[in-house]
């Protein structure tokens, strides 16, 4: 099962480089990594040329935002599942693709999501916020909720049936991809329980009240457009059902989480010396 995954950048030297090693480290082997970018004046092109070893497919052209670019890439995938990794976010774990692929087989799926933490910009161990995820029930669109967009692997056959992400909804697209497919087209979805990327904190949308407010809006445009009940009030709710990731006690379990997996990803890179020690004795 090969898996595509896309990358858009602009101007994106100051991270670029982490989010391109945490693919080329997949144990995973299978990938079709497609890197996008729009444009860049900074040193984000040098970081591709010198990375193309591990990047699949690459363009270089203007675009009309984030989501045109992610378009653009799925036009050029060949995989069988898709999913993003956006520029300045990298992956977990060393298995994160081969535990989703897992998933996909074990459960034939449709699509496949998991957990999310963001993380402090400078330092990628120090998690301010732990998105949990939840055993996927379809009624839950109607109360604001959403898969993590960037755990968020779906099958290409699917697209090419239901569409691309639509543009014009800016900052809500990636919730109304995820609505037309789960809510409206019934798509079947798998939640894999483990932290599959770490996110830079930031985002297009939670910049200012000013964006937050305009995001709400488009929220509500994506559900009015896929028949999600009451989609005024769901709009509402939708961003009060995400305060409980501050909590401490989530952040103090994504911790823990994040410990176990960086031990056990150890305990694999170095089980040959592990053996070669025990051989000795």
């Amino acid at each position: 099962m090969r898996v595509s995954i896309i990358t858009v950048c602009l101007n994106s030297e100051k991270y670029l480089s982490d989010c391109i090693e945490s693919v080329r480290n997949q144990s995973y082997h299978d990938i079709e990594y497609i890197v996008i970018d729009g444009g860049s004046t900074d040193k984000t092109l040098e970081i591709i040329n010198r990375n193309l070893h591990v990047i699949s497919r690459f363009k270089c052209e203007p675009d009309r935002g984030m989501y045109d670019a992610i378009n653009k890439g799925i036009r050029m995938a060949t995989g069988d599942i898709i999913g993003v990794l956006n520029s300045d976010d990298i992956f977990a774990s060393a298995d994160s693709i081969s535990n989703i692929v897992d998933c996909f087989q074990l459960n034939e799926t449709d699509s496949v999501y998991g957990d999310l933490v963001y993380v402090s910009p400078e330092n990628t161990e120090s998690i301010t916020r732990f998105w949990k995820g939840k055993e996927f029930r379809r009624f839950r669109f109607k109360f604001g909720w959403m898969p993590a967009h960037p755990t968020f692997y779906i099958r290409r056959d699917l697209i090419q049936e239901h569409g691309l992400y639509e543009n014009h909804f800016y900052t809500a697209a990636d919730y109304e991809f995820m609505a037309r497919y789960l809510y409206r087209h019934r798509c079947s979805a798998t939640y894999l329980d483990e932290i599959i990327v770490k996110m830079r904190c930031g985002g297009l949308s939670n910049g200012s009240l000013k964006r937050r407010l305009r995001a709400n809006r488009r929220d509500y445009l994506a559900m009015k457009k896929n028949h999600i009940p009451f989609p005024f009030l769901v709009s509402v709710l939708k961003p009060l059902s995400k305060i409980h990731q501050y909590k401490k006690s989530h952040l103090a379990k994504a911790d823990v989480a994040m410990k176990e997996k960086s031990l056990i990803t150890y305990v694999k890179a170095n089980s040959a010396n592990f053996t070669h020690v025990e051989s000795v004795q």
